[in-house]
């Protein structure tokens, strides 16, 4: 199966000491070999975030 189901985690909350939000989505390993990154929103710190694929 080409997709599979990865965690997108907060970069910004660690550093400012809050708790990082994470979010599941699914992305298709053939087609995107690197590491997924999107912006979403961060309920702890109640604005738009970088948010990095960790699994």
């Amino acid at each position: 199966m080409p997709r599979e189901i990865v965690t997108l985690e907060c970069t910004e909350a660690r550093k400012e000491g809050k708790s990082p939000s994470r979010y599941l989505t699914s992305r298709n390993k053939k087609l995107q070999t690197e590491k997924v990154e999107k912006m979403k929103f961060n309920h702890f710190l109640r604005r738009h975030t970088l948010h990095r694929e960790i699994k």
